[in-house]
């Protein structure tokens, strides 16, 4: 199985942290993101793992060398440059991508203790190009979904911008993305964008007349390191359990 785990950002949240590195080597109670996240990958038998990299990438290649790749096959998208957003960067990744199986997406900056492999046999099953984990918490932005489970809108939640996709507005239930998916190697076929852009339009726009599923995790531990307050937070949780 094979897995991409998005690094490439430039950080700006957790300043003055990532001053002087890339957001993935920030540090938790003494671990680098990356490491935690490809640790984690692993431990649910994957064993093929992307990694786009950007803000300070030689950084990361160093990282991963003096790791020896964690003992499995670790390839680099390198976008140094050009910063290519979520979606364009799962495009520019095509080509390392593809081997006729789904792709489990993770941001390096989320500590949950979602179990992946539970999320990616769903996938397996829903017939679905994406499913992307959602959970109930406060959030600027919400996906909207129909009776079904499947992405229907969004929702800026702060400015109140609205994009609905499908179905009877009135039944659909607004609900936070995990930042983690999985993704169906046909999906590239559909993707006309090009340069820079997020996968959530990719989405969306799919979402009209394709089926992007979603699978909710309500009971999980879920924390985006996005934000410098939430490290001390995250080192909590990880000094009280296993990921």
């Amino acid at each position: 199985m094979k897995a991409m785990i998005l690094a490439a950002g430039k950080g700006t949240r957790l300043q003055p942290l990532t001053n002087n590195k890339p957001k993935a080597l920030v540090a938790i109670d003494g671990k680098p993101l990356l490491e935690i996240i490809i640790k984690r990958v692993i431990s649910f038998g994957f064993k093929e793992i992307v990694i786009n990299v950007h803000h300070f990438a030689d950084q990361i290649y160093q990282f991963l060398d003096e790791h020896n790749n964690f003992g499995i096959d670790i390839q680099v998208s390198d976008e140094q440059d050009l910063l290519l957003d979520t979606g364009g960067g799962l495009l520019k990744a095509k080509s390392l991508l593809l081997d006729g199986d789904p792709i489990l997406v993770h941001n390096v900056d989320i500590i949950t203790n979602l179990n992946l492999i539970d999320l990616y046999n769903f996938h397996c099953r829903n017939g679905a190009l994406a499913t992307m984990a959602v959970k109930e918490r406060n959030t600027s932005r919400s996906l909207l979904i129909n009776p079904e489970g499947e992405l229907s809108g969004w929702r800026n939640n702060v400015t109140g911008e609205i994009k609905h996709s499908k179905g009877n507005f009135e039944e659909l239930t607004p609900i936070a993305f995990s930042a983690i998916h999985v993704i169906s190697p046909q999906i590239f076929n559909h993707i006309t964008e090009t340069g820079d852009f997020s996968i959530m339009d990719v989405y969306l726009r799919l979402a009209k007349t394709l089926k992007i599923a979603t699978f909710d995790h309500p009971n999980d531990y879920w924390l985006d390191l996005g934000r410098i307050e939430n490290i001390e937070e995250a080192a909590n949780f990880l000094n009280d359990k296993e990921i």
